[in-house]
C-alpha cells in the first residue's frame, strides 16, 4: 500500500481533504474523533495515516509514509538534509504563512538585519548579556541570521505564545510564523524590513527514502497524475 500522510485535525485537515477531493479522491475519518483512523475512496492501493503535521517530516523522512501533507517551514526545519529525503510534489495553495523576524516597535533606529547586528553588539555591552531571540524554528533562524552576518545574540526555545515573550521580558526580538502580522503588531512588534525568513504553506511531498514495490509504484505514478502532481 501506498501510505499518504495528513494533518489529523483542524483546518488543515479539512483544507487537505478538500484538495484532494477536487481531484477525484476522498479522504475521510474513521471512527470516533479520539481515533487516528482513515479510509481513501476513489483510488486502490493509497492507505491513510493521520498525523499531526509536525509529525509529517519524520515519517517521510524515515520512509515509513510515501507521501505526507505539511507546511514548509517543519520540512525545513526539522529534517537538515530535506532536499536528500523528501521532494516537494505539489504548493497545495492553503496554510499561507510566512516566517518572519521582528522587533519591538520602539526601536525606531532598527529596521535591518544590519540595524539588529549593531543593536545586538550595543545591547551585550550595556547588559552584559546576549541579545535573546524566542523561537520555535532554532535551524532557520540561525542559518538566516548567519547568512546576514548577525553573531551577538542568543536564541531563546518558545513552544507557546513566541509573540508574548517581548512583553514578558524573556527575550528581545522574536522569530515566529505569522499569516497577516496582525498578533505582532497587537504585541507592539515590527517585522524588519529584510526579515522574512522562509514563505510557507501546505505542500505534497513524496519521500525519497521510502521504498516501493513494482506495484506500489504504479499506484504512486497513478495516484500523482490524478492530483496533477506527477
Amino acid at each position: 500500500m501506498i501510505k499518504l500522510g495528513v494533518p489529523s485535525k483542524g483546518r488543515l485537515m479539512d483544507k487537505t481533504f478538500q484538495w484532494f477531493e477536487k481531484r477525484g479522491v476522498t479522504l475521510s475519518r474513521t471512527g470516533s474523533d479520539r481515533e487516528y483512523a482513515g479510509a481513501v475512496d476513489g483510488i486502490d492501493g493509497v492507505a491513510l495515516v493521520l498525523l499531526s503535521a509536525g509529525e509529517v517530516p519524520r515519517e517521510l523522512a524515515a520512509g515509513r509514509i510515501h507521501l505526507g501533507v505539511t507546511g514548509t517551514d517543519l520540512i525545513h526545519e526539522k529534517l537538515p538534509l530535506w532536499e536528500q529525503q523528501v521532494e516537494p510534489m505539489a504548493e497545495m495553495g492553503f496554510g499561507h504563512a510566512d516566517l518572519v523576524l521582528a522587533v519591538p516597535q520602539a526601536w525606531i533606529d532598527v529596521d535591518l538585519t544590519d540595524d539588529l547586528d549593531a543593536a545586538a553588539a550595543a545591547f551585550r555591552a550595556a547588559h552584559g548579556f546576549r541579545l535573546r531571540i524566542a523561537t520555535k524554528y532554532h535551524r532557520l533562524v540561525r542559518d538566516f541570521l548567519r547568512d546576514a552576518g548577525v553573531a551577538d545574540y542568543a536564541i531563546v526555545d518558545s513552544q507557546g505564545a513566541t509573540e508574548g515573550t517581548v512583553a514578558n521580558e524573556t527575550a528581545e526580538a522574536i522569530a515566529d510564523i505569522t499569516s497577516s502580522g496582525e498578533t505582532l503588531r497587537a504585541n507592539h512588534l515590527k517585522i524588519l524590513s529584510d526579515g522574512l525568513i522562509l514563505a510557507s504553506q501546505a505542500t505534497l511531498w513524496r519521500s525519497r527514502v521510502a521504498e516501493v514495490t513494482d506495484a506500489e509504484r504504479a499506484v504512486l505514478a497513478t495516484l500523482l497524475d490524478r492530483l496533477g502532481a506527477d
